[in-house]
């Protein structure tokens, strides 16, 4: 008796068959360009083939430098589709991490958007590979779309087995060995979710690089419409929402704030929002009140790790003002994880305990890579060390306090930067905080705060202070508290505490 041989379904291929039962309608959309899905799925298994003739196939690795276009999703999923693992490179990093990163993940091929064509001659210039292709004419390299043409846009069956890695990313890179995040075809697949009940239409205004990657594979998945902005501005996203009817949005936490302070969000028309998802980071429970009342009832906060995958999740209707504490929680853990509040010994802890958020699933990294001992460090017995400090509540809701790594210790305890950045926003005047630590001269960490008022607001220093010692007591009080117009962001859309950090020290040195 022969046994029936065990298929596995590539993610691309679920998306590619979406793609299909309606190939004339709009996929994707940048600028006034706008992809049809029959085109968008053309264009995969041309590139696909493309690549193939180039020598390029599973288990080799396809860097894509580049920002948001519609031939960049496409090249994704045609490495993916051919077994290749695929690393994205955060375009502020510097050339030199860049190309460090590209060595580190053996490049076999850097695709390219020629925008990016100069760095990506730094790049290669330090990083060698053996090909390079860019999405159109440019400086360097091969057109991958021009070899694509000639190809054929006949189907191809996807190459990659669900143990092979299907991206690496990086959460780190600025300084010393950046953490190269591994992700298996068979978890990628596990970790697309249906989303809500609704035709989608997605704006995705952050990196594809980064979570907005995986809300566009979504989105397309479920025959939606996805709209490419190259980067985030608050002006150009609501009138985008309003314009395209935009049911779907994904931001992080300092690009709401930055949504709901413009001038133009008490005019413009957003009731064609369905599901306003943030997360990425802690958000300020006052700023997230002030959404509600902006944006009405469509939050949905998911609080998750790359490393995890998704975890926990707070719902439209739990973003009630009449239960203000529910907002200082990432919601209810989803159904498929296992989540344990641990002390330093790794005991478990009761509800209502602090301790180090652990958590099991099916969405757990394969590892760090070429970093087994960071890997041994967070991965212990199939659970992963999150890093993050929270407690659960008796009622299931999950409350993340901290990152172990921002918490500040001080004569007389510890300082949560994120209870210390909640204090400052309930401020009327403040619309965003940053907390972080800096080792002083006797390499005791001092509490900073960078401050960033409302336009036209003068709250000073000693009344931001008193404000802290009132609510959270003289430990709290930062030792230096600064203001500034914004605050910068990563790559990723994150406050960049290490740039703030670096420049405290700077200041004080």
């Amino acid at each position: 008796m022969t046994a029936t041989p065990i298929t596995f379904r590539n993610y691309v291929e679920d998306i590619l068959d979406a793609l299909n039962t309606a190939p004339d309608r709009p996929a994707l959309k940048h600028d006034d360009r706008t992809v049809t899905a029959g085109e968008l799925r053309a264009l995969v298994f041309r590139m696909a083939r493309a690549l193939r003739l180039r020598g390029i196939g599973r288990g080799q690795t396809v860097t894509l430098l580049s920002g948001n276009l519609p031939e960049v999703i496409a090249a994704r999923y045609a490495a993916n589709l051919l077994g290749c693992t695929v690393n994205h490179l955060y375009n502020k990093l510097s050339a030199e991490s860049q190309a460090a990163i590209v060595e580190d993940v053996e490049t076999r091929a850097l695709i390219v958007d020629p925008r990016w064509a100069d760095r990506a001659a730094e790049v290669t210039a330090q990083a060698p590979v053996k090909d390079v292709l860019t999405l159109g004419p440019a400086s360097l390299g091969e057109d991958l779309l021009e070899l694509a043409a000639a190809e054929s846009a006949e189907p191809l069956a996807g190459e990659a087995r669900p143990e092979d890695i299907c991206t690496i990313r990086h959460t780190g890179g600025t300084t010393g060995h950046p953490k190269g995040i591994c992700t298996t075809f068979g978890q990628l697949a596990a970790r697309l979710f249906d989303g809500p009940d609704h035709p989608r239409r997605q704006l995705l205004c952050t990196t594809v690089a980064h979570a907005g990657g995986m809300f566009a594979d979504t989105t397309l998945r479920l025959g939606g419409f996805v709209v490419l902005h190259d980067d985030f501005d608050p002006a150009e996203v609501l009138a985008a929402v309003e314009r395209e009817r935009i049911t779907d949005l994904f931001l992080l936490p300092p690009l709401l704030y930055r949504l709901m302070d413009h001038p133009d969000a008490a005019t413009t028309d957003t009731s064609s929002l369905r599901a306003l998802v943030y997360g990425g980071c802690q958000a300020s429970p006052a700023r997230l009140a002030d959404a509600i009342r902006r944006f009405g009832p469509v939050l949905v906060q998911f609080y998750g790790q790359s490393e995890a995958g998704g975890i926990s999740m707070l719902m439209p209707d739990q973003h009630d003002l009449d239960r203000p504490e529910l907002l200082r929680t990432a919601g209810k853990v989803l159904p498929d994880v296992e989540v344990e509040i641990r002390d330093e010994s790794g005991r478990a802890l009761p509800n209502g305990e602090l301790g180090e958020i652990c958590i099991r699933s099916p969405h757990l990294m394969t590892g760090y890579w070429k970093q087994p001992e960071l890997t041994a460090q967070v991965l212990r017995d199939g659970w992963l060390h999150t890093g993050d400090l929270g407690r659960l509540d008796d009622e299931g809701f999950l409350a993340v306090v901290d990152r172990l790594k921002d918490m500040i210790i001080v004569v007389g305890g510890h300082v949560y930067t994120s209870e210390l950045e909640d204090v400052l926003n309930s401020h009327p005047d403040v619309t965003q905080s940053a907390v972080f630590g800096v080792r002083d001269a006797d390499s005791m960490e001092q509490v900073h705060a960078v401050v960033v008022r409302r336009p036209g607001a003068d709250v000073g220093e000693e009344e931001l202070r008193a404000l802290v010692r009132e609510s959270r007591g003289a430990m709290y009080e930062p030792a230096r508290l600064t203001f500034a117009e914004t605050l910068p962001l990563t790559d990723a859309g994150k406050p960049d505490k290490n740039r703030l950090r670096r420049e405290a020290e700077q200041a004080v040195a």
